[in-house]
């Protein structure tokens, strides 16, 4: 017995020491009230979204949550005006794998609000479900949507200066290893799933690197915040419905709340005195050095070209003016923003031939009868 006591002691001194020193999160201070700005927090439904999403509308800011489910993102904003207190939480529709629907929520939101103080991109997914696309749904939902609502989001996070954008990156990132020959192949099985979701994370980070230069005087600052290991939907909707009873216990044990997967993206968005450090990626609430491959601003400045193309906003990597502001290109590219599933669109300089992955067009004639919903909003 006293061998059995002594055991459990130490799993349980352990387990505090584990707790307190990797899963659990330092809460986040910044600007208490946030009275006359407004917010954008995409996927802001669910898990780390909706925490954030609640905890900036406790200090008054008035909230947009940007969620592909309406059904979803309407009782959100029903429990969110419930527990803050504040009426100025609202729901707008975004499906971040359709450029159509961004264009279409960028649209409506430029002309019904007036101020963009804060934009969060915190919608992201880990695995395609069932879906097949003949692009990278990954880079698509996670990079490439995010990217083109920040374009087109960017005069009014200007005119409101000093605003911050916030980029949910993760510590996958270090695994990624962008192929600009594949960039946006479609992505088959979970081991291309797992690849492709650290690529997306390293995207996240350059982006947050490269944006940071190109708005570096504006007032717009922007951070990768990395939320730390979470207990969210993210994964574990995507595993064998055998697997996630003996998983969510531990994962309950062992990864933070939502509401702790909130703090850094919301110290990202809230904390006064951080704009010299705009572009760096933090993890809890502080600055953190990133791999090698994070901070190759060759690398940052050769992905913001080629996502600009697959965003359809201008020329890709072969646009020898960095300066230049995109612009959507003539009729082939308006008509590709108003398919709800662009056709793939070739960047310049990369080549899409995708050796090696299976010819996925038969698979997309059949979407429809496949498709799941890969994104959590």
């Amino acid at each position: 017995m006293e061998t059995l006591l002594l055991g459990a002691g130490l799993l349980l001194g352990a387990y505090v020491l584990v707790y307190y020193n990797l899963v659990k999160a330092p809460p986040c201070g910044g600007i208490g009230s946030l009275r006359g700005r407004t917010a954008v927090v995409t996927g802001a439904n669910s898990g780390i979204g909706k925490m954030t999403a609640l905890e900036l509308a406790r200090r008054g800011a008035r909230v947009v949550l940007a969620c592909r489910s309406r059904e979803r993102g309407e009782a959100a904003v029903f429990d969110l005006r419930q527990e803050s207190g504040n009426n100025e939480v609202i729901f707008m529709a975004l499906d971040l794998a359709s450029l159509a629907s961004v264009q279409a929520f960028a649209t409506a939101f430029l002309s019904s609000e007036p101020r963009l103080d804060i934009l969060i991109h915190n919608a992201g997914i880990s695995s395609c479900g069932r879906t097949r696309e003949t692009f990278n749904l990954l880079l698509r939902v996670n990079h490439v949507g995010p990217f083109l609502l920040t374009h087109l989001l960017l005069p009014r996070l200007k005119s409101c200066a000093p605003s911050r954008v916030v980029v949910v990156s993760s510590a996958a990132h270090r695994r990624g290893r962008l192929d600009f020959t594949r960039l946006d192949c479609p992505v088959v099985g979970w081991q291309q799933e797992l690849r492709a979701y650290a690529d997306s994370k390293l995207a996240n980070v350059l982006f947050a690197r490269e944006l940071a230069n190109q708005l570096e005087g504006t007032g717009v600052t922007c951070y990768a915040a990395h939320p730390g290991p979470v207990n969210s939907e993210l994964f574990l909707r995507h595993l064998p419905g055998w697997l996630c009873p003996i998983l969510r216990p531990l994962a309950w044990l062992l990864l933070r709340a939502p509401q702790g997967g909130a703090q850094t993206p919301l110290y990202c968005a809230l904390q006064e005195g951080i704009e010299p450090l705009s572009g760096r990626y933090f993890a809890n609430c502080r600055v953190e050095e990133v791999s090698p491959a994070a901070r190759d601003d060759q690398a940052a400045h050769r992905l913001w070209k080629a996502t600009k193309k697959l965003a359809g906003l201008g020329p890709g990597e072969d646009d020898d003016d960095p300066e230049e502001e995109p612009q959507p290109q003539g009729p082939r590219a308006l008509s590709s923003l108003s398919a709800p599933y662009p056709e793939k669109t070739t960047v310049s300089g990369l080549s899409h031939s995708c050796p090696g992955s299976p010819d996925l067009s038969k698979l997309t004639q059949r979407r429809i009868q496949m498709k799941a919903r890969p994104l959590p909003d």
